[in-house]
C-alpha cells in the first residue's frame, strides 16, 4: 500500500513524540523505580534511536526534499523553515551532549543527575515545539501548495525509509535488537516495561 509522504512525516512525529514523552516518564520515575542498570540501558537505547533515525534519516529528507519544495510553493513559510533548518543543524550535537550527560550521571553519580535532567527536559520541550511548528506551518502549506509532481517525488523519497520503531520498521534486522530492547524496557506508551 502506497503511503503519502506527509502522512509518513506525521506518523514519524507521533512515534517520536511518544518516545520523548516516555523519556520524561522515565525521568519522573528515576532509576530507583526499575533499577539503575535498566534505566541507563533503556535511556541509551532511546537516545541512540533518536540519533540514528530522526537525525540521520528523517531530518535530512525534510531538509533536502520537503522544505525546499514548500519554500518555493509557499514563500510565507520561509521564516519557519529557516528556524526548522537551524534546529536540524544542531540536532545531532544535542543528542551527543545528552548521551554524554547521561553517561556522566551513570559513571560519576548523583552530582551529575541534575545537569542531565535539565538538558533532557529542555531537549524534549525543544523537539516537541519543533514538530509542532512543522505540523502547524509546513505540512499544511505542503498540502495546500505542492503540485502533483512534487507530491509524487516526496512520496517516493519518504517511502524508501521506515521508522525502525514502527510495526513495519521492526522487521528491519539492523534495528530489530534496538526495537526489542526499547519496547521491552521502556515505559508506555513506547514500551511495556
Amino acid at each position: 500500500m502506497k503511503r503519502d509522504a506527509l502522512r509518513i512525516v506525521r506518523d514519524e512525529h507521533a512515534s517520536l513524540a511518544a518516545m520523548l514523552r516516555s523519556l520524561l516518564t522515565m525521568l519522573d520515575r528515576g532509576p530507583e523505580a526499575d533499577g539503575a542498570e535498566r534505566f541507563f540501558d533503556v535511556f541509551r537505547a532511546m537516545l541512540f534511536y533518536i540519533g540514528e533515525f530522526p537525525e540521520k534519516l528523517h531530518h535530512p529528507k525534510e531538509s533536502d526534499l520537503l522544505f525546499p519544495r514548500v519554500a518555493r510553493a509557499a514563500p510565507h513559510t520561509l521564516e519557519a523553515i529557516e528556524r526548522l533548518e537551524k534546529d536540524h543543524l544542531g540536532g545531532e550535537g544535542r543528542v551527543r551532549e545528552l548521551v554524554h550527560l547521561l553517561m556522566a550521571w551513570e559513571y560519576l553519580g548523583e552530582p551529575r543527575r541534575q545537569a542531565f535532567e535539565d538538558e533532557a527536559r529542555a531537549y524534549v520541550a525543544f523537539y516537541l515545539a519543533h514538530m509542532r511548528l512543522e505540523e502547524q506551518v509546513v505540512l499544511p502549506a505542503a498540502e495546500a501548495s505542492l503540485d502533483e509532481s512534487d507530491r509524487r517525488a516526496l512520496d517516493a523519497a519518504f517511502a524508501n525509509h521506515v521508522d525502525p520503531l514502527s510495526p513495519e520498521g521492526a522487521r528491519d534486522p539492523a534495528f530489530d535488537r534496538l526495537f526489542t530492547r526499547i519496547v521491552r524496557l521502556a515505559p508506555a506508551p513506547v514500551g511495556v516495561g
